[in-house]
């Protein structure tokens, strides 16, 4: 059975979603992407696409009256089997939620549950671990669901908080193991044969 055509939900420069194109041009993920669609016109995640001849769209309450409806049938168009979240800003509608239930995942960059919810993306996010006092952050991989970081966890990489860390030092730890955790779950869960 052949590896399922992967979705990319991006709004910024889509540093997770070159990990994902590279990975994949080196044969370590069998999942090819499909299509990357933005709810930002500007968005580096779109032009990454384009370079890589991968279908890409904006859509956003800009683009389209009904965003979720436009997203759906895109997903659908384009023989989506999983969509993946990398640095997608949105609530995804619960229509594509329903769609692909079980097959749609997101990362975050803290380990979840305990720093995740509204609000905890970015920069807020690490300087909530730092001011916790943890001693590990790290990127946590999970189920989509209606809520922001509520799914399922699938995988977490623990990343060590250093004594000197501030949030961009540990920010950038983080990001290069989100750059390698991503990958390898969607490999793990949906490459080749899997199930």
């Amino acid at each position: 059975m052949a590896a399922p055509r992967l979705g990319v939900l991006v709004s910024g420069r889509g540093s997770n979603l070159r990990a994902l194109i590279e990975a994949h041009q080196r044969g370590e993920l069998s999942t090819p992407i499909g299509l990357v669609v933005s709810n930002n016109s500007r968005a580096g995640g779109l032009t990454l696409a384009k370079e890589h001849a991968i279908a890409a769209r904006h859509i956003s309450s800009k683009t389209h009256d009904d965003p979720g409806a436009a997203l759906l049938a895109a997903l659908t168009e384009h023989d989506v089997g999983v969509v993946v979240l990398a640095g997608y800003m949105k609530r995804v509608d619960p229509r594509v939620v329903s769609a692909f239930e079980g097959r749609s995942l997101n990362i975050h960059p803290a380990p979840l549950p305990r720093f995740g919810g509204p609000g905890m993306f970015g920069e807020h996010v690490h300087r909530a671990v730092l001011e916790a006092g943890a001693e590990h952050s790290g990127p946590t991989v999970h189920r989509v669901t209606e809520d922001y970081d509520e799914g399922d966890v699938v995988a977490h990489q623990p990343v060590p908080v250093l004594p000197d860390d501030d949030v961009e030092q540990l920010a950038a730890r983080v990001l290069a193991a989100e750059h390698q955790l991503y990958w390898k779950t969607i490999e793990r869960l949906y490459g080749g044969d899997a199930s």
